[in-house]
């Protein structure tokens, strides 16, 4: 295997595979403020193996596509799916975020948590805004600083992991300069980095290195995500996630 496919099956089985909680997607949920008395349209891009869809799905009225590139994902959506008794409400289709299906002012709602970095916060933002009716709205969970100044270390950590990091009020007037209104916004809790994705990774590294026969990549695998943790643990106080809730501007 590739160090990529490692990766892919490290976050196999998993019910998320960046932070993020239910208590959380429910909470941005609340700031969407559309009429529930007619069946929405929904795209959830990048959805991974789906935590968020099952929860999006449990709580609104409409149809969810939920778009990922690895099918190893959809499968299992597909699997929660037929558990949960939503496979009227979900349909997964295996496509990139950049070549998405859908018409000019197709859907109500954008759905991204964890995902847009693949390929940047404001590509995304102005090239989804299409699909969306206006009044639509877009919901994205993004890395972004919670102070104006951090340690060296954890600068250079992720300005070489994903180099549009940066502040809620920068990505807020970005989405403002593309024909958005905030409707909300908040840091996702520590919780929801420590309690739902690195423990449950971590209970999942012995099982993978036996999967992975050991070998030397699958413990650069390893050991790489553990340095991750540690640099959470250490500057948790200075980034997170930031969850961004933005209405489409009426013309």
């Amino acid at each position: 295997m590739t160090e990529f496919e490692l990766i892919l099956d490290l976050h196999k089985n998993s019910e998320r595979q960046g932070p993020g909680s239910e208590k959380e997607t429910l909470k941005a949920l609340e700031f969407i403020k559309l009429q529930n008395n007619r069946e929405l349209k929904v795209a959830d891009i990048g959805c991974g193996t789906g935590g968020q869809t099952i929860t999006l799905a449990q709580n609104i009225n409409g149809k969810i596509t939920a778009i990922d590139l690895f099918p190893e994902f959809l499968d299992e959506l597909n699997e929660k799916s037929m558990t949960f008794g939503l496979t009227d409400k979900i349909a997964t289709l295996e496509k990139s975020m950049e070549e998405l299906p859908f018409s000019a002012e197709e859907l109500d709602i954008i759905w991204a948590e964890g995902a847009i970095y693949n390929i940047g916060f404001e590509y995304g933002v102005k090239s989804w805004k299409k699909y969306l009716k206006q009044g639509g709205y877009l919901a994205l969970s993004e890395i972004t600083w919670i102070t104006n100044s951090r340690p060296k270390e954890i600068e250079e950590f992720w300005v070489q992991e994903y180099p549009e990091i940066d502040t809620a009020s920068k990505k807020i007037t970005l989405l403002e300069e593309n024909g958005f209104t905030l409707a909300g916004y908040f840091n996702l809790s520590k919780e929801s980095w420590i309690e739902t994705y690195y423990k449950p990774m971590e209970a999942r590294f012995e099982s993978f290195l036996i999967r992975n026969n050991n070998s030397k990549l699958a413990r650069k695998v390893v050991e790489d995500n553990k340095a991750e943790i540690r640099l959470y643990q250490k500057y948790k106080d200075y980034y997170s996630y930031g969850f961004y809730i933005a209405r489409k501007n009426e013309q």
